[in-house]
């Protein structure tokens, strides 16, 4: 027969050793199960992907603003990527900015322009609206705006937009209207804080005004589930880059296969009725250190160069979008007449006759 417990002789040390020990002990099961299946996940990401696929088009994403910080003639650059290399499919930003330097005066002969060209070489033109658009810092709002409150600062872009919609929508040239660019990457840019009640806004101007086109919505490859900017889009465009400078660790690339965007593209298809999937910016240039021009040639060519465009082209064919815009043409051009280095725009120019 057991002897009674005296609860007066059991250690208090001894109970709360044991309670601890079954603590780390759950704890460290659950961080086990939690490796096991991120490592399951990094592996399925990584697997070898599909064929790379062979219907696809290159289109190819131009800013002027760009190209005339690097120190080209950006129309001489424009034109040489539609007759040279080829270029059918074009992203063209409205720079609200250079537009609309003060208040109520706006100019748009440099898209007009733009447009002109396209339509001359038989290209079509995603035009690319709202204050957040391609290129560094990413907001291009005018200095007059930005001294103002947001209310009114919204209203004035809402304005601009308005009139730039009214401006083209009878343009044959322009597919598709896309409304900001990434929006929901709030931690990348000089941008005032996300307003998505606002976003939404613009977007439903956009199709209140022009109903016959699709509006696209944009988000991160890396850095996003997409799920934010598909559901409020009548098209998807993805971000997709492979190699990044990141201050504190160097050159960095993304240890992903093509399997991670495909798993995307399968979950948003899921969670949204978004059906139109394409690549709307795929690294074509470097991701250096400092600002490009300034960084030299060899240290530039450890993200890309012609070798590794068409690496990227080819990944990007593996996760299977038809539609695939790339990131970079206007260095192409720099190397080519600036530094004498044309390897890139020819690699570049086979590609874009091999995918037109």
């Amino acid at each position: 027969m057991s002897q009674p417990v005296d609860r007066h002789k059991i250690n208090p040390t001894s109970l709360a050793s044991n309670r601890w020990r079954g603590v780390v002990k759950s704890t460290g099961y659950a961080v086990g199960v939690v490796l096991v299946v991120l490592l399951v996940v990094f592996g399925y990401f990584n697997l070898p992907g599909p064929a790379p696929r062979e219907d696809v088009h290159l289109g190819m994403t131009f800013s002027s603003r760009y190209a005339t910080d690097l120190g080209l003639d950006w129309r001489e650059a424009y034109r040489a990527l539609l007759e040279e290399v080829g270029v059918k499919k074009l992203r063209i930003p409205v720079y609200w900015d250079l537009t609309e330097r003060s208040s109520g005066e706006r100019d748009f002969s440099d898209v007009d322009w733009q447009l002109d060209e396209a339509e001359r070489a038989g290209a079509t033109v995603i035009l690319s609206i709202g204050q957040r658009v391609p290129r560094w810092p990413e907001c291009h709002i005018p200095a007059w705006a930005k001294e103002r409150p947001e209310s009114e600062r919204q209203e004035a872009l809402r304005s601009f937009m308005k009139e730039t919609v009214e401006r083209y929508r009878d343009r044959e040239v322009i597919t598709t209207w896309q409304v900001e660019n990434e929006p929901f990457l709030v931690f990348f840019g000089e941008c005032p804080p996300l307003d998505v009640d606002f976003l939404e806004q613009e977007v439903s101007l956009v199709k209140k005004l022009d109903s016959s086109r699709p509006v696209l919505l944009t988000d991160s490859g890396e850095l996003s589930v997409w799920y934010r900017a598909a559901k409020r889009g009548d098209q998807f465009g993805t971000t997709m880059y492979r190699m990044i400078y990141k201050g504190g660790w160097g050159y960095v690339t993304y240890p992903i296969g093509p399997n991670f965007f495909r798993a995307k593209e399968r979950l948003v298809r899921l969670l949204t009725d978004q059906d139109h999937f394409s690549v709307i910016e795929l690294q074509a240039e470097p991701w250096a250190s400092g600002w490009v021009a300034n960084v030299p040639l060899e240290e530039q060519f450890i993200t890309m160069n012609e070798r590794l465009l068409e690496e990227n082209v080819t990944y990007a064919r593996r996760v299977g979008f038809e539609d695939i815009y790339l990131w970079g043409g206007e260095w192409w051009y720099w190397l080519k007449t600036k530094k004498d280095y044309p390897a890139v725009w020819e690699k570049g120019k086979e590609l874009f006759r091999r995918y037109p």
